[in-house]
């Protein structure tokens, strides 16, 4: 019975999310009636409801605001486009793809997914437009590294909050996602469209339409800000697993802590860029701003995830997830997807997912590569419901079954190779 009612809860999840109502109220509002409707008494359910929230955004918040703040230094530094310049110039006409990919994965790291899009979605139409390629030609390899950074690399809000839950280690989630993101990004970024797009014959034009700018930053400015916070998390990551007890080792255990990491990679962002501090610390504020509403989100999740765990219904699925003998990473996975294809968000998904798989977490089971399990369902089969696929389809002037048979194909193999690549890595590690 307790199952049904949260079939029912995540059925009106779907519901009040396809009335356009915001997610984050229609998460407090099912968390709620879920609560009641499980037989918890009033109080417990909006005790539940509290520590949820406190519990998801204490650990995180932090992480998530500095996270929005890099990337909005980044993008309005010109950092981004002189990423793509050089990659461009490096790669040549031929190897566009792999430029583009490089460029998503790099750019993606320090931009959430949106912002991640619409700054590069008119460097793709500019390569379209020179080299004479299809504009989706050029666009899956950017859309798939995008995708694969907001489901497996922190700081992105899914892998930051699920690490969290699951109490995982966010460097070592890290490097277990780049050991993912690149075989993943190159089958979904680059063979895939090589397999359903015919390519037209390359222009005359072989100079790409990209000069320098006297305002943006030099090349290795822009690589070492956007790629800053990865390095200081696997630096300290590193050390922490090697080095013998010191004070060296408290140094990297220090500058593991992504909270630290991302503070510092801020602080000399801001000192790089050649413009007044305040200017910095407005871009600061409105990159904040930007995911306000997806740091609600997040923590109405969490309170969503907290009403399973504390009625019961997690060790409920464990209980009955035991006799299948399914590895709990895969069950974690058919989970998430389910719920990927009933509410469409990622992030949504992901969330409610986590209360009902976290007993699954026991000996021998990695709570990082649980993170990535679930991180991989959230990212199956997106659709009607899911903003990801209009905005795809918009942008490139897609009608419904061509927007099915790229973005929702791209995003089903990024998925499945993630629970593919995670269980390997399971017998491996």
């Amino acid at each position: 019975m307790s199952l049904l009612i949260v079939l029912f809860g995540v059925i009106l999840l779907f519901v009040l999310i396809l009335k356009k109502l915001s997610p984050m109220i229609a998460l407090l509002i099912v968390a709620i009636i879920t609560g009641l409707l499980l037989g918890m008494p009033v109080a417990k359910v909006m005790t539940s409801v509290a520590g949820g929230i406190g519990s998801t955004l204490g650990s995180m918040v932090m992480v998530l605001a500095l996270g929005a703040m890099m990337g909005k230094l980044i993008e309005d530094s010109g950092a981004a486009k002189k990423i793509v310049a050089i990659l461009m110039r490096a790669f040549g006409q031929k190897n566009i793809q792999w430029a583009v990919l490089l460029t998503g994965l790099l750019v993606g790291i320090p931009l959430f997914y949106n912002a991640g899009f619409v700054v590069l979605i008119p460097l793709v139409f500019a390569i379209s437009s020179a080299t004479g390629l299809p504009k989706l030609y050029i666009g899956i390899p950017m859309a798939a590294a995008l995708s694969i950074t907001h489901g497996f690399l922190p700081p992105h809000p899914g892998p930051v909050a699920l690490s969290a839950l699951f109490q995982a280690d966010i460097g070592k989630t890290l490097l277990y996602g780049l050991l993912l993101s690149f075989p993943i990004a190159v089958l979904a970024g680059i063979y895939f469209p090589r397999l359903i797009i015919k390519k037209t014959t390359l222009s005359s034009i072989n100079t790409l339409a990209f000069s320098a700018d006297d305002h943006m930053p030099t090349g290795f400015q822009s690589f070492f800000v956007a790629l800053l916070p990865v390095f200081i998390i696997a630096a300290g990551t590193l050390g922490v697993a090697f080095l013998p007890e010191s004070a060296l080792k408290t140094f990297f255990i220090f500058i593991a802590d992504p909270t630290v990491a991302l503070l510092v990679s801020v602080l000399l962002t801001v000192l790089l860029q050649d413009i007044p501090i305040a200017k910095a610390m407005d871009s600061c504020t409105e990159g904040v701003k930007s995911i306000a509403m997806i740091i609600l989100i997040i923590a109405a999740g969490g309170a969503f995830k907290q009403i399973l765990v504390d009625s019961g219904v997690g060790a409920t699925v464990a209980a009955l997830a035991a006799p299948l003998q399914l590895s709990p990473l895969l069950l974690a996975w058919l989970i998430t997807a389910l719920l990927r294809v009933t509410l469409g968000s990622a992030t949504v998904a992901a969330l409610t997912a986590s209360g009902m798989v976290i007993p699954l977490i026991g000996p021998g089971v990695s709570p990082e590569l649980m993170v990535l399990s679930v991180g991989a369902g959230s990212l199956f089969f997106s659709h009607v419901n899911d903003t990801g696929f209009w905005m795809f389809k918009e942008y490139f002037s897609l009608t419904l079954k061509q927007t099915f048979l790229t973005w929702t194909v791209m995003e089903t193999i990024v998925s499945v190779l993630g629970l593919v690549g995670v269980l390997l890595l399971s017998v491996l590690r």
